[in-house]
């Protein structure tokens, strides 16, 4: 009973039960890094299955050489923001490149961006003259996931710069409709963020989770091991992890977040 309080305990943020979408977008590293967005997209597909945990690709944009440059995926089920906030951040792998006949030693990085679903909110309305609306062509490895139509659709907030992608429906108008979800929970988001940072409140982990600082580390070479910077995890077992077994590092950093909001 007191596991199970204990447990229950790491669950009080207000966005924790929501449903959620993850986003991959690959960093600095050229083709490596087109290739590891697309190992830790595999790595979340695969993690995602394993518990159960229904989701649906929203967006997928293919690399030119290999890997993708972009994923977003949809995840429906209790507490899936909660589950998978912990990957919110830069995701930082060292390996021998594949992609270098010579065999050396490259460091790819990815940004990985997770945002609850916050259903009916009309808090905010988008008028049409504040977004730039495309439209493009699915791309993506087929299979149940994606549907591959002429009707995919990308929204940009021309004032805040935001972008959202959908291509899961086949119909314009739907994807059109989904993307405008995202968009308004991403502007409401951001709302609130500007308001704790006026009132000096945000909390540290949200500066360390931005572009440009790793919140985890994937060494393959000279030694292996994966390592969270924030919770100070480590896993020497790095095929497991990018097999999909990351329950330990979503455990200990909801951990870290729970003594974080303690102190």
């Amino acid at each position: 009973m007191i596991e199970e309080i204990e447990n229950e305990a790491l669950y009080f943020e207000e966005y924790d039960d929501l449903n959620a979408v993850i986003s991959i977008n690959a960093g600095a590293g050229g083709v490596d890094a087109h290739d590891w967005a697309e190992i830790l997209f595999r790595m979340y597909t695969r993690f995602l299955s394993s518990q159960d945990m229904k989701y649906q690709i929203e967006e997928i944009s293919q690399g030119e050489e290999a890997g993708i440059k972009s994923a977003s995926i949809r995840v429906d089920s209790y507490r899936a923001y909660a589950t998978l906030e912990s990957e919110r951040g830069v995701h930082r792998l060292v390996r021998i490149s594949p992609f270098d006949s010579n065999k050396r030693r490259h460091t790819s990085f990815a940004g990985v961006d997770v945002v609850p679903l916050i259903e009916h909110n009309e808090d905010i309305v988008i008028q049409d003259d504040e977004i730039r609306v495309d439209v493009y062509r699915s791309s993506g490895a087929g299979g149940q996931h994606v549907n591959t139509t002429d009707s995919a659709v990308r929204i940009t907030h021309i004032e805040s710069g935001l972008v959202v992608a959908c291509q899961a429906e086949r119909s314009q108008l739907q994807n059109k409709n989904r993307a405008l979800e995202l968009l308004k929970t991403k502007l409401i988001l951001k709302q609130k963020e500007e308001e704790l940072l006026k009132i000096n409140n945000i909390r540290g982990d949200q500066h360390e989770a931005g572009w440009g600082r790793q919140i985890r580390s994937y060494v393959m070479q000279p030694y292996q091991q994966v390592k969270d910077a924030r919770s100070n995890t480590e896993v020497g077992n790095i095929s497991n992890v990018l097999d999909g077994d990351i329950s330990i590092f979503i455990k200990e950093y909801l951990k870290w977040r729970r003594q974080g909001k303690n102190d």
